[in-house]
């Protein structure tokens, strides 16, 4: 992403998280409160450059803004009980990312306002639309998983002559009618795309050995916050194969 298109996308983010706080209101004195449910890191660079656009706005941490430090770096498993943590101690704002975590915050509470960064927030119907989302939620759709296609095609021009590529997806993003695409996409080109689900990081392993195993002489890692947070283990991986 270039420089200028990389700003303008943490100024949305950022304008985005402070519109429900100065909606309120700055009052002198007053301390405001992030909460958050992750699966990626707080020392992610997209968070790092997240808290310095809200710093440019005026909130600042250690001085009228306290981030949560345990919301980052969280297992699917560990959204829920977080997300009803957050509510019970009545945080300010929620930022969530992935739909799985974006899912979680919206069932635990329809009063706090929830800043989403996920593949589709409409297509996965967290909102009814980008210009009137409704209800507690706002945030911004990235539609990385509309590359997909475009992935697959690099990756067929990069390894000219393969007639079996594999596909590794998220469930909880990639929709069956986006793989029917990718099928299609592939057997027009003679070649044949075996998909290897998985919902947790614990099966990323297991399935792109699977994918080896099937004769797949490429991969193509879907969009997903999942997939795009264990990439190391994913480029680990495959090396090793």
């Amino acid at each position: 992403m270039p420089a200028l298109r990389r700003r303008e996308f943490i100024s949305l983010l950022g304008g985005a998280a402070a519109w429900p706080l100065a909606a309120r209101g700055q009052e002198p004195g007053r301390i405001y409160r992030l909460g958050a449910v992750h699966s990626s890191p707080r020392d992610a660079p997209h968070h790092i450059a997240f808290f310095d656009e809200l710093r440019r706005l005026g909130f600042i941490e250690g001085q009228n803004l306290v981030g949560d430090q345990a919301g980052y770096s969280l297992t699917a498993e560990q959204f829920e009980q977080h997300a009803v943590e957050l509510v019970k101690a009545r945080v300010d704002v929620i930022l969530s990312g992935g739909d799985a975590a974006v899912r979680v915050a919206q069932r635990a509470t329809a009063e706090i306002p929830i800043l989403a960064l996920t593949d589709d927030m409409v297509g996965q119907g967290f909102v009814r639309s980008l210009a009137h989302p409704g209800s507690n939620i706002t945030g911004v759709t990235i539609l990385a998983s509309e590359l997909d296609g475009k992935r697959q095609e690099i990756l067929l021009e990069a390894a000219p002559g393969v007639h079996r590529i594999a596909a590794l997806t998220d469930t909880n993003t990639t929709l069956p009618s986006a793989l029917r695409v990718l099928e299609d996409a592939a057997r027009a080109r003679a070649v044949e795309l075996s998909v290897h689900p998985v919902a947790r990081s614990e099966e990323i392993a297991a399935a792109i050995a699977a994918a080896k195993d099937s004769g797949a002489g490429a991969l193509n890692v879907l969009g997903s916050a999942l997939l795009f947070n264990n990439r190391q283990i994913i480029f680990e991986r495959v090396t090793a194969l």
